[in-house]
């Protein structure tokens, strides 16, 4: 690896064949490995080792993946940790959750060495985030006030009103592309290769379910749907 600080990465699956295997090829690329075999232990491995990318299995003892994700993005010291799924289930609705849930990526098993460390590269030279650029929105520093939201860009999180809100790292990207630019049309592709990057294939619903997501936290009337093109923020 050519980073000087050595990146953290929390694998958690209750197969430990399959933790030994993907933890030896991880650590040969030079990355520091934490393992955990369900998602109460995952939490807790986070929440000490706070590592740059978690990879959670979906089918776990004590508490599934789906649920260890959640949790994981209520805790605000990793807001900024990429998750990625990474399970044997290639169903619809299993990815449509992992994303509801919070999840950056979602990687089908079994997967060659290779392949996983070349997802693992993309994903973290991904993890710095969206930069909000644009004269529309009031910004300083951190801080972006826009109609009656404020978002805070440091800590992921949004106020509206009296309420505040700490968003999955996927759902505070896409609020920030839209708002950086306030009435422009953002086209699914737009929106695919800004949040998601071109690195990282994701499925046709993916973009709906994340806005949804957002419509249902900020409400219904700050996102235009433009159908067959995309979506853009209104004030």
């Amino acid at each position: 690896m050519s980073e000087e600080v050595q990146q953290k990465i929390l694998l958690v699956d209750d197969e430990v064949d399959i933790l030994e295997f993907i933890s030896y090829n991880l650590e040969k690329d030079g990355y520091k490995v934490y393992t955990a075999q369900n998602g109460l232990e995952a939490i807790k491995v986070a929440e000490k080792k706070i590592p740059d990318l978690i990879i959670l299995d979906v089918m776990m003892p004590e508490m599934d993946g789906i649920a260890a994700c959640e949790e994981i993005r209520k805790i605000p010291a990793l807001q900024n940790t990429v998750i990625a799924f990474l399970t044997a289930r290639s169903e619809d609705y299993s990815q449509i959750a992992g994303f509801e849930a919070g999840a950056d990526d979602y990687i089908t098993k079994p997967i060659r060495p290779k392949v996983l460390i070349s997802r693992v590269k993309a994903l973290l030279k991904r993890k710095s985030g969206v930069s909000v650029v644009g004269s529309a929105p009031v910004e300083s520093s951190n801080i972006i006030v826009i109609g009656d939201l404020i978002i805070d860009k440091e800590r992921y999180l949004i106020r509206k009103g009296e309420e505040e809100m700490v968003l999955p790292r996927k759902e505070f990207e896409l609020l920030s592309l839209l708002v950086s630019k306030p009435g422009k049309v953002f086209t699914r592709e737009e929106i695919y290769y800004s949040v998601w990057g071109d690195n990282v294939v994701v499925g046709d619903r993916t973009i709906d379910v994340h806005i949804r997501k957002l419509r249902e936290k900020i409400g219904n009337d700050h996102i235009k749907t433009l159908k067959g093109i995309g979506y853009k923020f209104v004030e």
